[in-house]
């Protein structure tokens, strides 16, 4: 009897043994069908040796079903999912899900039946049907993904059918796609990129594992530079991964990528169809995907024939996973390049203190771009200090910012204004009572869209429509919005200049590659005149004609008790401040603060990063905070206050005595209501050396609590809401 153990895609179950039937073969790495109860579930074969299972007697075992007709999990992958599950303390039946994200990828069929909208406007038009229709649009999909496009039920969507509104296609999964040609159109490089592309080209041909720092101030051509690695990786025959934190940065940089080497890339992200995603998933098993572009989920995918990992903008935030498991794709992607023996890329203007400390270490090696390509020159950054030189009353924007955005217009040129922060306005009160519109669901103001005439809570994204009185004492008009977003920033500038053509772009209005791919052409024509944006904009975009930047509101990133607080605001400023002057006429940035002596602020006035980066560094030193020391976050929530608190004092009583370990809480987590779940956190606190992970792991598993409570664990936590 052959016994072999699975991994099945049930994160509430470890590995299960099961028999390998006569004339069936299963090697470590294939994916199988097998009964678990009444239901088949899809697995992977492991290593026993990798994976502990409890032991069962050969004749308590069931039959595998079916081996997929799809290409193994390599091992590689094998050992990255295994690292994973262990460093983030997570299931890893949980980790194998991302490898395997598309049940269709599994089997064999060559078309599929999809659906898109013929144009035909049927007889009865419900609400529902004309909702569905106007979000539809011009996409394709699944029932169930246009249901979900639609925000309705798949029974609209059969409805539609029906009537004729929407029409089946008939569609060809399996077509090749286009191979990149290294040779197609090399740049020409300055000196500095040659140097670094040099390096970075000897790290490919030797296949061997090495992280790179590409660290070079923005404009200075690190996307061509490892343009030239992923070039030598094309010549090998190799595959190359190449991770970008936003999903709108997709489109721009797939035609980037396009006039380099002939063919666009395949890309790897959240708004694909299912057919999309089949066809990616297998063409990246087989090798035929030479590259491979995509959100943080790309790095779980099972490459056949990996050769380079590039990490682009690798400072950003948005590479931590937080939901599901709270991986870092930034670190991840290093590991996995260990478990590949292949060179790892994270390319970054503003490089994360973590990744700083590495190359400090000599566990990466940094290839420095110290200045912008060709003839471009970093802009001028100045500091607006709204207590010396407020705006007028109700207005965001300063006058000497205001005269700015008069001259760079009427130059023809145009301006991009940055606030982080999404909608009308973050808060709206009664003027009249004072009551104020909090989420029932979140520890949320909710928040004022004005142009789609909503309230919503962007935590959970419960929506409401604005009332026509207060709903506490019923007064009439007497509804005020506090404080400004993007949108209110807009109609200022509406405002003062009405001819001025001006986009918001956030993750509301950019929230497919496609919309990002319209905004940057109608950028490139010069359609547009003013920017008004959140972090959306401050990475990845080149646009010449852009010649101004302004900074609403510098200080918004410093509220709050983050520890990564002034490092992300440095970031997030000088990345944006990188989009003004990135072509041949000279950028200017405006930086409206109250604290204009805050050393972030002088910082960036001065453009002294390394004296800012040597100063937050010893500071964390003195702090053992991360790198130089570890931390851990335990989140427990429940729908039931009392269950979650009595949970959260249970773990907290329990908490061991360790040397060089703190352990602080339980306390409310600063979102305390998060979806209708109420929060408790504690926070553990650890030399470098301590093994944190085998620690909460002793800690947490002698522990019992109530089903309804969830406790979840966050190594290395970004996010302290």
């Amino acid at each position: 009897m052959s016994r072999v153990r699975v991994l099945l895609l049930n994160a509430a179950l470890g590995p299960l043994d099961y028999r390998l039937p006569a004339g069936m073969a299963a090697a470590p790495g294939a994916i199988v069908r097998a009964p678990l109860g009444p239901r088949q579930l899809t697995g992977v074969v492991w290593e026993a040796d990798a994976l502990p299972a409890e032991s069962v007697g050969d004749n308590r075992l069931r039959n595998l079903l079916a081996v997929h007709d799809a290409p193994p999990l390599p091992a590689p992958l094998r050992r990255l999912i295994e690292w994973t599950a262990d460093y983030y303390l997570a299931p890893p039946a949980a980790v194998l899900r991302m490898a395997l994200p598309s049940s269709s990828a599994l089997d064999g069929a060559r078309t599929v039946l999809e659906y898109r909208a013929t144009g035909v406007v049927p007889e009865r038009l419900t609400p529902q049907r004309a909702q569905a229709l106007a979000r539809i649009g011009e996409r394709q999909g699944l029932v169930r993904e246009l249901a979900l496009i639609a925000d309705v039920s798949d029974g609209v969507i059969r409805g539609l059918v029906k009537a004729g509104a929407i029409a089946p296609v008939h569609v060809a999964i399996d077509t090749p796609f286009e191979r990149p040609d290294p040779a197609h159109a090399p740049p020409v490089l300055g000196a500095a990129q040659q140097e670094a592309a040099a390096q970075l080209v000897t790290a490919v041909r030797a296949r061997t594992f090495q992280p790179f720092l590409l660290h070079g101030v923005t404009g200075s051509g690190k996307t061509e530079v490892y343009f030239e690695a992923v070039a030598e990786a094309l010549r090998a025959g190799r595959q190359v991964l190449v991770l970008l934190p936003e999903i709108a940065l997709t489109e721009p940089f797939l035609k980037r990528f396009a006039q380099r080497f002939g063919a666009v890339p395949v890309a790897w992200h959240s708004d694909l169809r299912q057919s999309q995603r089949r066809r990616a998933w297998r063409a990246i098993a087989s090798g035929e995907a030479q590259v491979v572009v995509g959100a943080r989920s790309a790095l779980f995918l099972p490459y056949r024939n990996l050769g380079l990992i590039v990490v682009d903008e690798a400072h950003e935030a948005s590479f931590k996973q937080e939901e599901g498991v709270p991986y870092h794709a930034r670190d991840v992607a290093v590991m996995r390049g260990r478990f590949e023996n292949i060179p790892v890329v994270l390319a970054s203007a503003t490089p994360a203190i973590e990744t700083r400390h590495q190359v400090e270490l000599g566990r990466y090696a940094e290839l420095r771009l110290p200045a912008r390509f060709g003839n471009a020159q970093l802009p001028e950054i100045s500091a607006l200090d709204l207590i010396a030189d407020p705006p007028p009353r109700g207005a965001w924007l300063a006058p000497r910012l205001v005269m700015a955005i008069e001259e760079t217009l009427g130059r023809g040129e145009q301006v991009l204004l940055f606030l982080n922060r999404r909608g009308y306005a973050p808060l709206t009160l009664c003027r009249s009572c004072g009551h104020r519109f909090q989420c029932p669901n979140c520890t949320a103001w909710l928040v004022e869209h004005r142009l789609v005439r909503r309230l919503q809570c962007h935590h959970c994204g419960l929506i409401a429509q604005p009332p026509a009185h207060c709903p506490e004492c019923k007064a009439e008009e007497s509804l005020v919005a506090c404080g400004p977003g993007v949108e209110r920033i807009a109609d200022e500038v509406a405002a003062l200049f009405p001819a001025a053509a001006r986009a918001i772009v956030t993750s509301d209005t950019l929230w497919s590659p496609a919309k990002a791919a319209e905004f940057v052409a109608r950028m490139e024509a010069n359609e547009i005149s003013v920017v008004i944006g959140t972090q959306l904009v401050t990475k990845g975009y080149h646009f010449p004609n852009l010649t101004l930047v302004g900074v609403v509101d510098a200080d918004l990133g410093l509220a709050g008790g983050d520890l990564r607080a002034a490092e992300r605001t440095f970031q997030q400023i000088a990345q944006v401040a990188g989009r003004a002057g990135r072509g041949s006429k000279p950028g200017r940035v405006f930086v409206q603060t109250h604290d204009p002596h805050a050393p972030v602020i002088e910082a960036l006035v001065s453009g002294d990063a390394d004296s800012f980066y040597a100063a937050e560094t010893e500071a964390r030193r003195q702090a053992g905070a991360p790198p130089f020391g570890r931390m851990a976050a335990i989140i427990v929530s429940s729908e039931q206050a009392e269950a979650a608190l009595a949970t959260a004092r249970l773990i907290g009583r329990a908490a061991p005595e360790v040397p060089d370990m703190l352990v602080f809480g339980p306390a409310p987590a600063p979102l305390a209501m998060l979806r209708g779940r109420h929060r408790h956190r504690l926070l553990v606190h650890a030399a470098r050396t301590l093994d944190v992970q085998g620690v909460i792991r002793t800690w947490l598993g002698g522990l019992d609590w109530p089903k309804a409570v969830r406790v979840a664990v966050d190594i290395d936590p970004y996010s302290f809401l």
